[in-house]
């Protein structure tokens, strides 16, 4: 299952054996045969698959864009275990570079629904199911730190150029600023807010 399109999410892909199954979104499948990035998907999952694998039940979602426009997470509902992939990144500076900042936010909302006891991370640490839950929601509430300082900053005008971006100095972005990748994925986050502000992102069929 690829629950991400990005390159460290499905570069290993190639080490399957031939005829393997790789189950994806359509769009992160479009994703990945539009890269001429092969193998590429064989099945898609647009919105939910319930499956049986040895004497596991095991539920492909698709909880609404986050990370990319085709997260898809895995869900053991008899292990309560949900692994989020990308659309969850453990005390990681939210990464926004194909991302949909608001609808994210939402996507992880519908994650904290689920009757779930452990909440897996696509990256950071992986500690006890307590902390990860309570982490799913720190990290929720990051990206709405990050949004809503990136709105504020787009309203008073403030520009965020490709490398001449002055919202990063501009913005208080408390203890975000000590996250892992801040320096790096500060200014494309703002970016990417902004495109969402201007309705510049591609629009979907987003779940309510």
């Amino acid at each position: 299952m690829i629950g991400s399109d990005h390159g460290d999410h499905t570069g290993g892909n190639a080490a399957f054996p031939a005829g393997a199954t790789f189950i994806a979104h359509p769009t992160s499948k479009k994703v990945i045969e539009d890269a001429k990035r092969p193998p590429f998907p064989t099945e898609t999952v647009a919105d939910r698959r319930a499956m049986r694998i040895g004497d596991k039940d095991v539920e492909i979602l698709f909880l609404g864009r986050a990370h990319t426009g085709g997260d898809l997470s895995v869900y053991l509902p008899n292990e309560k275990i949900l692994f989020m992939s990308e659309a969850y990144l453990h005390r990681i500076f939210p990464a926004m570079r194909s991302a949909y900042p608001s609808e994210w936010v939402k996507t992880v909302e519908r994650a904290e629904r689920m009757n779930a006891t452990w909440y897996v991370p696509g990256h950071g640490f992986v500690d006890d199911a307590k902390t990860l839950r309570e982490e799913l929601g720190v990290y929720r509430r990051a990206m709405e730190q990050v949004i809503a300082e990136a709105k504020r900053l787009h309203d008073a005008g403030v520009p965020c150029e490709r490398g001449a971006c002055e919202a990063v100095a501009k913005g208080n972005w408390g203890d975000l600023k000590d996250w892992t990748l801040f320096q790096g994925q500060v200014e494309i986050a703002i970016r990417r807010v902004y495109d969402e502000l201007d309705k510049k992102l591609p629009s979907g069929d987003n779940k309510s």
